[in-house]
């Protein structure tokens, strides 16, 4: 008598499993920027402003970052490690000319203050974003988050993370000195 084994198809699922995941790694492994976080406002107009103010300045507007000059918008706490590291970049940057717009996230206005008497202040203007519904209609991940912005209020670039002199080297200044034309 010979008895047949019959394998059963639950065993075959852990190798299948395990082929399918290995082919997904593979295929992330594989993308240009791993690491880039995609945004869904490049080439289009700057989302709504619902700010408040701080440290006295009246908070801006659409029209603000629609005024014909390219320029920077900066979202910052001061309870983010990395916003202080990129801190002296745009200082460097304000230093230059570049008008940096400054969006406080999610921050105790006192901190914030104390943050910007300490480090200095780039910002050619102040708004907060005491709930996060700005920094939501941006797409913003986290603090720090920078957007280009040309003289239309288009949004050009969109960089994730603290800004240092590589990044504005590579990304930034060509968008600064040479922007692209764009149409509404």
């Amino acid at each position: 008598m010979s008895e047949k084994r019959r394998i059963s198809p639950l065993l075959l699922l852990p190798p299948v499993l395990f082929a399918g995941l290995a082919a997904l790694f593979f295929i992330g492994m594989t993308r240009d920027d791993p690491d880039a976080l995609p945004s869904m406002l490049i080439g289009k107009p700057a989302p709504a402003l619902a700010l408040s103010d701080l440290a006295g300045q009246g908070p801006f507007d659409a029209a603000a970052l629609a005024d014909g000059k390219v320029k920077l918008v900066n979202f910052w706490a001061s309870w983010c490690a990395p916003c202080r590291q990129e801190h002296p970049e745009l200082e460097t940057l304000a230093g230059t000319g570049v008008e940096i717009y400054g969006i406080n996230y999610k921050d105790d206005p006192t901190k914030a203050i104390r943050f910007l008497d300490e480090l200095g202040n780039p910002f050619v203007a102040l708004g907060a974003d005491p709930s996060g519904r700005t920094a939501i209609e941006w797409g913003v991940y986290g603090v720090p988050e920078t957007f280009v912005i040309d003289g239309e209020g288009t949004v050009l670039l969109r960089h994730p993370g603290p800004l240092t002199p590589a990044i504005v080297e590579a990304e930034i200044r060509p968008l600064l000195d040479n922007p692209p034309a764009t149409s509404n």
